[in-house]
């Protein structure tokens, strides 16, 4: 199912032995286009500082009560390494964070989240405890890829903060259309889907439905994303409605009308062995 970026924020994290706060932002791959850490605000227990949280640590949502479980501890979380949220995340602040609590290195594989992993949530061996799965990931995770480490630490940033480009303009390949009014997120992998767009500075009240696939540019500095896509293209699509669930029937209608195979197409001949 896809959720609204918009909407979970404000969502709860609750480590295994109380809170830990409320997720205020997501920083996803600008390459990839996917979510790799929540953003979350403290609050009065750890003077609000802000923490990251992947989607590695996430145990089963409960969607009913917007509550995000995670299997670490708030000592865990207390002691993790400090960032600046405000910032682009660099390489060798994941490096930091992967290491600390074991996650895997996603990046130089081909795979969405590395050892041919397409679900970020873990689930751990059975009678093993957090802080002891920890320690076996950090040991996995030291063993899969301290060169790739050596070659990439100083690697171009390439997390941004979704919350920073809300607001974006966007443009067409043949002018402006509006811009960014929010992220539609697959709940299973926290993959970004597509970009709303809200055209209504072009016509009246439209929002529609971008693929991240089609973006051709972003210019950060400007503020700016740019699609391949027509105006007229974009001004005759399917228009959407975020009070009610986007049905996979509306996507189908979306990718027909751009005559462009579908991300569930295009993954399914990628990866045959997946279901």
């Amino acid at each position: 199912m896809l959720r609204s970026m918009n909407d979970l924020k404000g969502y709860t994290i609750g480590a295994t032995d109380g809170e830990i706060g409320h997720v205020t932002d997501f920083f996803f791959d600008d390459q990839r286009w996917t979510i790799r850490f929540l953003v979350v605000e403290t609050g009065s227990w750890l003077l609000s500082r802000k923490v990251l949280i992947s989607p590695f640590s996430l145990m089963q949502a409960d969607w009913e009560h917007k509550r995000l479980p995670v299997r670490i501890t708030r000592e865990a979380v207390k002691n993790s390494p400090d960032i600046d949220t405000n910032q682009p995340v660099s390489r060798q602040h994941e490096v930091q964070y992967a290491d600390y609590y074991g996650y895997p290195y996603y990046w130089g594989s081909d795979d969405l989240w590395g050892n041919g992993l397409y679900n970020p949530v873990l689930a751990p061996p059975a009678g093993l405890n957090p802080e002891a799965l920890a320690q076996v990931r950090s040991e996995v995770a030291g063993v899969y890829a301290r060169a790739e480490q050596t070659l990439r630490q100083n690697d171009d940033p390439h997390l941004r903060s979704c919350q920073a480009v809300l607001g974006d303009h966007l443009e067409a390949s043949d002018g402006d259309i509006g811009h960014v009014q929010g992220m539609l997120v697959d709940e299973d992998s926290w993959t970004i889907r597509y970009l709303v767009a809200d055209t209504s500075n072009w016509w009246l009240g439209h929002q529609v439905l971008i693929p991240p696939d089609w973006v051709s540019d972003i210019r950060w500095a400007d503020s700016r994303v740019s699609v391949n896509l027509s105006r007229q293209a974009i001004q005759t699509s399917p228009r959407f409605d975020g009070s009610t669930p986007l049905t996979r029937e509306q996507e189908q209608a979306l990718y027909h009308h751009y005559e462009r195979p579908s991300y569930w197409e295009r993954e399914h001949s990628t990866a045959p062995d997946r279901a």
